[in-house]
């Protein structure tokens, strides 16, 4: 029997996620997971691959607008549940798949497609750049300690319940939006992913916790979500902090966030995941080395519409450059591009018949767009290639960004 390829039906949503959690293992999501992106799925952008009755392949899509360098929020696919049934592997499955997504994202406006891969070498055959890197941390805080900047004592602390709290976290979360490339705008609904919290999930820690900083005037402009995993062994108390979110509008707030949780009776280590790897904490403790950092890629770039992505966001230097770009899977972004952009950053992006200054495939202006890697280390790889001599310096300095891309969470 021929398989079938339709957009999902909301009555199928079930049958459609059982597939996605055999792909991913086969270990259920606990019901509080599962029933958010029940909520959440877009099922007019949602594909299921059908063989008769049985759904064998899936991929969805969230509706995002992301913050690009300069502050513009652009309308970006946010590529997810995507899974392949074990039975099906090597028939085409993924690539159908694929093609069919990046074809309705293109119809559908969006410059951008981005998403998180469980396995980061599949996805580049189809035009994803690796563009943003995230840090964790486990922080030894008995031999690491915080040297914080004037008006930290000045900071109050409130501990609150975190769904009281969460219209407060979410304006200090949408006032950092705009200065941090990568970060999604949140959608309705989506505010509700970090409270997630079902009790087969915290290994051990306490139920989630919530602290806000206030200024005087009472308006908070910080918060941290975290748990605590207390632990015992023959010297004393061996607890933990898990560290979910911290976010402020300033050093003063976010100094006296960091020393909070450092400083919870019972706990010797603070372990933060999901840091931006330019994270300022870096800057305050004592001992960086024991604070163990170490990167993972997260979201990965494809763009869709090469003239729009690319004149959405803007430069860090003026720029004159005939971009020649590889595309197979996305034809319509091959060819020359001559990309140009003023003193002030903005930006055209127009095909020309002008020879080409670079050489690169659109993989790699996925990795270069949010500017978390220079078109300079691109091409020590031999990714990126000068063709007119002198080139290339001025490009790289061009699409690097001032504060390192960063995806606060998953999708």
């Amino acid at each position: 029997m021929a398989l079938e390829t339709r957009v999902l039906q909301a009555d199928e949503w079930d049958v459609w996620y059982d597939h996605l959690e055999l792909a991913f293992g086969g270990v259920p999501e606990s019901p509080e997971e599962r029933e958010l992106y029940k909520s959440l799925t877009e099922t007019e952008r949602s594909l299921g691959v059908w063989d008769g009755g049985t759904c064998v392949g899936s991929a969805g899509a969230f509706t995002f607008r992301l913050s690009v360098p300069g502050g513009a929020l652009v309308p970006a696919a946010g590529v997810t549940m995507v899974g392949v049934a074990p039975t099906h592997r090597r028939r085409g499955v993924l690539t159908s798949l694929m093609r069919r997504q990046l074809d309705d994202v293109r119809a559908g406006g969006e410059p951008l497609a981005v998403l998180t891969a469980s396995d980061p070498a599949i996805y580049g055959r189809f035009g994803y750049g690796t563009a943003t890197y995230t840090m964790a941390l486990d922080i030894d805080t008995t031999r690491v300690r915080l040297s914080v900047p004037p008006g930290t004592d000045d900071v109050r602390l409130r501990l609150v319940d975190p769904r009281k709290a969460l219209a407060d976290c979410e304006r200090v979360y949408a006032a950092l939006v705009a200065g941090r490339p990568g970060i999604p705008a949140r959608q309705p609904g989506w505010e509700l992913l970090s409270l997630l919290d079902p009790e087969s999930d915290r290994n051990g820690a306490s139920p989630l916790k919530c602290v806000v900083a206030e200024r005087a005037n009472g308006e908070v402009v910080g918060y941290a979500r975290y748990r605590v995993r207390p632990d015992w062994d023959l010297t004393g108390s061996d607890g933990r902090v898990h560290v979910t979110d911290l976010d402020a509008l300033d050093p003063a707030a976010y100094a006296a966030l960091w020393r909070y949780v450092f400083s919870i009776d019972l706990t010797w280590t603070v372990r933060a995941h999901r840091r931006p790897v330019d994270d300022a904490v870096l800057h305050l403790v004592t001992d960086a080395r024991r604070s163990q950092p170490r990167l993972r890629d997260t979201m990965h770039v494809r763009l869709v519409d090469l003239p729009a992505a690319l004149a959405a966001r803007t430069y860090g230097a003026p720029l004159d450059v005939v971009l020649e770009v590889e595309d197979a899977f996305c034809p319509w972004n091959a060819g020359r591009w001559r990309l140009s952009a003023g003193a002030d950053g903005a930006a055209t992006c127009t095909r020309t018949e002008d020879p080409a200054e670079l050489e690169l495939s659109v993989r790699e202006l996925g990795s270069a767009y949010l500017g978390g890697f220079t078109l300079n280390s691109l091409a020590a790889a031999g990714l990126v290639r000068e063709v007119r001599p002198g080139a290339l310096a001025p490009a790289s300095r061009a699409f690097a960004g001032d504060v390192a891309p960063w995806l606060p969470h998953g999708f």
